[in-house]
């Protein structure tokens, strides 16, 4: 009985060893992966940039005024369901 414990504890462990884990870099490191021909790739295309955009409008800027799109106006009224600048 103990021979048989032995033979299939061995048995198994030697399965365990022959199959390998999956490599999620692919052996490329941290960061990277593998393109469509074989090369390590970045993972992302890079740094993220957030540019902050320009006036918006119908926000009043200290100093200019109002920002209507063409240019700054200093005073501003509701007209008609909008915004008439002056």
């Amino acid at each position: 009985m103990k021979k048989l414990f032995i033979v299939t504890l061995t048995s198994i462990a030697a399965l365990t060893a022959v199959v390998s884990t999956a490599d999620a870099a692919q052996g490329c490191g941290a960061g990277f992966h593998r393109g469509p021909y074989g090369h390590c790739r970045p993972n992302a295309p890079g740094p993220v940039v957030v540019v902050p955009g320009g006036p918006r409008v119908g926000v009043y800027y200290h100093g200019r005024g109002y920002w209507d799109g063409n240019r700054y106006w200093m005073h501003r009224e509701r007209w008609h369901g909008g915004w008439r600048y002056r």
